[in-house]
């Protein structure tokens, strides 16, 4: 009896022993990426791929692939038109840094997304598309700030900073990047990040709004010098962000900046909005253009910007620039104009 005693209180103590460490050990685990869970955007500019990247990408790709990005680099690597050239098709859109998302379903090292607040008829959810876990965190701090004011970029490209007296440098944001504001010291601006704690701006770089509401309607002079802030930006293929743009990621991003969220490609945006005849075409309003002499797909969305010019972000070989609607090329081609913003 005392054997079977002692056997039952050990099996009893090992037992204990093995679930206890089997609970650490699922606490320590790492939370996985679940299709259906949330996660944010943890580097300054994120840029989806059509499929699993890592089965296209070319080594001047790593430093869009890394934690962090250097997207300057990137875009350095790709000085060449042709190599540049060689993304499209292949990258879907960006998402800057703090951007929410949904997972789709995971792949090893990567996983496709829906990214919050890209409208497409492809995903009710978002824009999908492809990109590695590292650029993501599963952290939720930034959703304990839903209520408070934010801060959103308007430089086309901005400095966060480790300490109020910006002096330590930790990573250069987009425009259209949004984080909550935690304090004002004067010039400078505390925010909260999704995975970093919290960080410092200058104040003069960002827009402060204590709601989505407080955001000042889109005027024709305020698209007109937001876009024109960026001539010169090399074209990026799938670009929404300060550091390269693609055509409708240029149009997509100046109206952002006024709280108005357009479809993310130049198609579906061709079909929303206002209407407008080509003789009562204003500043403002975009332009589109369609293969088959425009009557077929719509291809490139430019905006009108008065004079008889349109700005905006052409192919991988050009900037964004300022051109006359009737270039050859285009006018051919310009099947209809969009009014987003309210007279």
């Amino acid at each position: 009896m005392k054997k079977t005693k002692r056997w039952v209180l050990g099996f009893i103590a090992a037992t204990l022993l093995l679930t206890t460490l089997a609970l650490q050990a699922s606490a320590k685990a790492p939370e996985t990426f679940k299709p259906g869970k949330t996660a944010y955007v943890d580097v300054s500019v994120s840029t989806p791929w059509t499929t699993n990247g890592r089965h296209l990408v070319r080594d001047i790709d790593a430093p869009s692939l890394s934690n962090p990005v250097d997207p300057w680099q990137w875009s350095a690597n790709m000085e060449d038109s042709e190599v540049r050239r060689w993304l499209t098709g292949k990258l879907e859109t960006q998402a800057v840094y703090g951007t929410k998302v949904t997972i789709l379903q995971e792949d090893g090292d990567w996983v496709q997304v829906a990214i919050d607040g890209q409208p497409t008829p492809r995903n009710p959810l978002g824009y999908p598309g492809w990109m590695p876990k590292e650029q993501l965190t599963l952290e939720k701090r930034l959703d304990h700030f839903t209520n408070s004011p934010f801060m959103m970029v308007t430089s086309p490209t901005a400095w966060l900073y480790d300490g109020k007296e910006l002096k330590n440098s930790f990573m250069e944001i987009s425009f259209n990047t949004r984080l909550p504001v935690l304090k004002e010291y004067g010039n400078v601006v505390m925010v909260a990040t999704p995975n970093n704690g919290n960080k410092f701006m200058k104040k003069e770089d960002v827009a402060i709004y204590q709601s989505e509401a407080d955001i000042p309607k889109a005027t024709q002079e305020g698209l007109l010098e937001t876009a024109k802030k960026f001539l010169g930006l090399r074209y990026l293929w799938a670009g929404v962000s300060g550091f390269g743009f693609d055509c409708s990621g240029f149009t997509y991003s100046i109206h952002k900046a006024f709280g108005i969220t357009l479809p993310r490609d130049s198609s579906p945006q061709s079909q929303n909005g206002k209407e407008v005849n080509k003789d009562e075409i204003q500043p403002g309003d975009l332009l589109f253009f369609a293969s088959n002499n425009g009557t077929g797909s719509v291809h490139h969305v430019s905006m009108y910007i008065g004079d008889g010019l349109m700005i905006h972000a052409p192919n991988a070989s050009k900037n964004v620039e300022i051109i006359p609607l009737d270039t050859p090329g285009y006018i051919e081609e310009f099947s209809g104009a969009r009014r987003y913003w309210e007279e």
